[in-house]
């Protein structure tokens, strides 16, 4: 029973505090743009050519092949059984090595410029100047109010207006 009395003691507080409120229109006097300073990356690119060295001519294996076969005929001339199986084979691997060494003996290493395009990109940031909000000075009923606004109001602004009594 004591919670009933205090709940309904609390109901009828909250009644007797809510004030009166309606909408009035008050008369703009300025509204002034604020600004904002916005850093706004972007990427830059730019590309240029440079030279770069590459080796030209490759290595002639035709006599690489020639000199192991020659070899391997030479070695299995050379032994019986399976000395002649090692003997063809070190006949052929010593003949590769003597045969690519005479084919590419006198071969220059040749090298040539090749032009290549590099790509080179950084982010820059540029500094915008952005409208914030508008700061906004009204009159109501012979009193000027200052307010921030996100959209500019016009020549009037809408206010809520709260009457409240004043204690007794």
């Amino acid at each position: 029973m004591k919670r009933l009395a205090l709940v309904c003691l609390l109901a009828t507080a909250v009644v007797g505090l809510h004030a009166e409120t309606y909408v009035d229109n008050a008369r703009v006097r300025s509204v002034d743009p604020q600004y904002e300073r916005v850093s706004v990356p972007h990427e830059e690119c730019s590309s240029h050519w440079v030279n770069e060295t590459r080796r030209t001519g490759g290595r002639e294996y035709g006599g690489a092949v020639v000199g192991g076969v020659a070899g391997a005929l030479l070695g299995n001339q050379v032994g019986k059984g399976h000395g002649r199986e090692a003997a063809t084979a070190l006949g052929a691997v010593v003949g590769a090595f003597a045969g690519d060494h005479i084919a590419n003996r006198d071969r220059l290493e040749q090298y040539e410029e090749v032009p290549r395009e590099v790509t080179t990109c950084r982010t820059v940031s540029d500094v915008q100047t952005r409208i914030a909000g508008y700061r906004v000075n009204y009159e109501y009923r012979g009193q000027q109010f200052t307010t921030l606004m996100h959209e500019n109001p016009g020549p009037s602004l809408q206010v809520r207006v709260s009457v409240d009594p004043v204690g007794r």
